[in-house]
């Protein structure tokens, strides 16, 4: 699929929950396959980790990715944020440093139009080799996510010491808002929690008018769903 050119990108809108201004998006990989079509990258992203591809696969991503946002950038577009998904073995991988600076130069984009997507459950598991690059790359201007925050074993100890801009909040939360009390009460505090600790909050997953409502009720700062839209090429 690297070879042929198979893969492709799509970008789903991040909107600021209180103006609907558009912020973000967040560059989400592809598969057409010339035989088989479509193939979603729940089949071949764990895939590429067993056979170890995905390094050179989080690489093209990047690349592509930054090389849109300042294509975007020269028809006018501003103050829009592309957000790309490190995988583990990207975060452990020894060139990541200089192949987000490759891909920053090569393309002309300014750091500070990246924003970088971590999971936690990877961060945990190697806080010590991980945390100090997270750190480096905030001193060159680019932005951290974690995502899929609360789906795993969530360390709030190492919250307080990661370089965090935005935390997500997976869709399996924002899901049942509106029919399940837990849910809400995990989304609330979590939203509580980050505002002390002046990190944003996006929610991911948003589909319905209550799910919004209540999200801007109780100040969610960023919106990611089908509600605004669906990923796009």
């Amino acid at each position: 699929a690297l070879d042929r050119n198979e893969l492709h990108l799509q970008y789903q809108p991040q909107v600021d929950a209180a103006t609907g201004r558009l912020v973000g998006v967040e560059a989400l990989i592809r598969w057409e396959h010339p035989v088989a079509g479509t193939i979603s990258p729940v089949r071949f992203i764990p895939l590429a980790e067993e056979q170890g591809l995905i390094v050179e696969i989080g690489e093209w991503v990047l690349y592509e990715a930054c090389r849109q946002m300042k294509h975007w950038q020269s028809q006018g577009l501003h103050n829009v944020k592309v957000g790309v998904n490190l995988a583990g073995q990207q975060m452990m991988h020894e060139n990541l440093l200089s192949t987000i600076d490759s891909a920053l130069c090569i393309s002309g984009l300014d750091p500070h139009y990246l924003d970088l997507e971590v999971t936690e459950n990877f961060l945990i598991k190697q806080p010590e080799l991980l945390v100090p690059k997270l750190f480096k790359l905030r001193e060159k201007g680019i932005s951290i996510s974690m995502d899929d925050f609360g789906t795993g074993f969530s360390s709030l100890s190492y919250l307080k010491k990661l370089p965090i801009d935005t935390l997500k909040i997976d869709r399996s939360f924002i899901r049942d808002i509106g029919s399940d009390k837990d849910d809400e009460s995990i989304v609330k505090a979590i939203i509580v929690m980050c505002h002390s600790l002046g990190i944003e909050v996006l929610a991911e997953g948003v589909e319905t008018d209550p799910q919004l409502q209540f999200l801007q009720d109780h100040n969610c700062s960023l919106i990611q769903g089908y509600y605004f839209s669906k990923p796009l090429p």
